[in-house]
């Protein structure tokens, strides 16, 4: 396994790097002279979100050995992709010093971060350095909206994703009072306000509307004010970890209430924490489901294969972060920071994801959502929204 370097919290110095070893036999390597590409990610690998990140790190190792196979070549040279890993622990002070160490790296690209905090404290250090960023996670429209012509996100984005979750609510669900909890973060702050915003466009207002702390496991207070308010659903903006303790603080205070939430609710990692009290959970997710995914089968079967973490919903977006990547630097014919932006922007692919194409902005075209219900310890897709039709 790689061995990987974490930050010492209140150190700016080294932070953290690895090596994915080229995927070419020592003969090969002795008839051929190999050029290295060095290619950063960051991600959360402790905290209370590292299973997705580590889910994350291992979709992109498996693209990279599977490029690496291939024997790619640039310019006539041959070459091989290096991962260099940074742990940014999903935090955004952290995150700014991972993107100072990949850029000293000098890395070509970076895929990260998870979460848009973390990608709005680094994603400037990149673009003065000239290093596109694609996130696969980030979803808060204000990460895309810097006006950075190297920040790329192979998700969609939370102002339509907050427009679903709103009219889904009033269009399909027998409610009316409505709660909304946000955590107090620009991407929570911007969810909460673009699903308000769908409720009020269908003729309905929340009931009550509290603010947390992202770090924080107490909604005692919040929960005592939204139970006087007998909501008929309770919406969360905020992430999934975090989610899954509200999910059983609501139960604690018996609030019968099904619990609506958002990024990186709908995996795994909120089943192991909720437990029972997830069920009838819905989760906004980004993508079509698995079974509507091209080429799941296979990239499941090869990520079982060789790890034996479960495979958090991000890690497919992270798979097609590394192919797409790969891909726009041999369109582009270099690494050459402005170049593979471009190539980036001009690229069509078809990823594991569906098809990858971005706006002028960075951000993912025709994106779709599935929305899913937590039943008997299984998220179950309900409805499906966005992408082509």
């Amino acid at each position: 396994m790689p061995k990987l370097f974490r930050p010492r919290l209140g150190r700016r110095r080294l932070l953290a790097a690895c090596l994915l070893a080229p995927a070419l036999t020592p003969a090969a390597l002795a008839q051929e002279a190999t050029d290295t590409i060095p290619i950063g990610f960051a991600g959360p690998l402790s905290g209370s979100s590292a299973k997705v990140g580590q889910s994350q790190l291992h979709a992109v190792e498996l693209a990279l050995q599977e490029i690496n196979a291939r024997a790619p070549r640039l310019n006539g040279r041959r070459i091989a992709y290096k991962l260099v890993i940074g742990d940014d622990r999903g935090d955004a002070q952290t995150a700014a010093l991972i993107a100072e160490y990949l850029v000293r790296t000098r890395v070509a690209a970076v895929i990260g971060h998870w979460n848009t905090a973390a990608s709005l404290a680094a994603a400037p250090l990149y673009a003065a350095a000239g290093i596109p960023q694609v996130a696969a996670g980030s979803s808060g429209r204000q990460y895309t909206a810097n006006g950075l012509a190297g920040s790329f996100r192979i998700i969609g984005h939370d102002d339509d994703g907050g427009a679903y979750a709103g009219s889904y609510v009033a269009r399909v669900l027998d409610v009316r009072r409505v709660a909304v909890i946000d955590d107090d973060t620009p991407f929570g702050r911007n969810l909460a306000v673009t699903f308000i915003r769908s409720l009020h466009d269908n003729g309905m207002n929340v009931v009550a509307q509290e603010r947390v702390n992202a770090k924080t496991s107490d909604f005692n207070q919040q929960l005592g004010h939204i139970r006087t308010k007998n909501p008929d659903l309770v919406f969360f903006a905020g992430l999934g970890a975090q989610a899954a303790i509200l999910a059983r603080s609501m139960r604690r205070m018996q609030i019968h209430a099904p619990l609506m939430a958002a990024d990186g609710t709908v995996g795994p990692l909120f089943i192991e924490l909720a437990g029972a009290d997830g069920d009838g959970t819905l989760g906004l997710a980004f993508g079509s489901s698995e079974d509507r995914m091209p080429g799941w089968k296979s990239f499941e079967k090869k990520y079982r294969a060789r790890y034996s973490d479960d495979i958090e919903r991000f890690a497919p977006f992270a798979y097609d972060a590394a192919q797409v990547l790969a891909t726009a630097i041999q369109a582009a014919g270099t690494t050459d920071g402005r170049k593979l932006a471009d190539a980036l922007h001009a690229i069509r692919y078809q990823g594991l994801t569906g098809t990858i194409a971005f706006d002028n902005q960075g951000n993912l075209l025709n994106a779709t959502y599935t929305m899913y219900v937590l039943a008997q310890g299984k998220w179950m897709p309900v409805r499906s929204f966005g992408g082509t039709r």
